[in-house]
């Protein structure tokens, strides 16, 4: 079960889930967060973030307008999977 966030307020580093009681403030929650581009962030300036299910203090955090869990890179990685067995024998 999942809770919809508006997108537009303002989640600080210590806000957690009513319901599940996980941080909301984490990289798979933030419209930056991307699997397919180096440091799995598309903001250039963002710091390395180990862990990425776990509440940290970057300041681009901005909250996603899509499900947490939702995956944003499928679609790429299914199409570089796709090229890379073209030239497999």
């Amino acid at each position: 079960m999942s809770i919809d966030l508006d997108p537009r307020s303002r989640i600080s580093r210590n806000d957690s889930c009513d319901q599940c009681h996980s941080d909301l403030h984490v990289c798979k929650n933030c419209s930056f967060h991307d699997v397919t581009v180096h440091n799995q962030c598309r903001e250039t300036q963002a710091e390395w973030v180990t862990d990425r299910e776990r509440a940290n203090f970057c300041d681009y955090f901005a909250p996603t307008e899509t499900r947490a869990g939702a995956s944003s890179g499928t679609a790429a990685l299914d199409a570089r999977s796709a090229f890379d067995s073209l030239f497999k024998d």
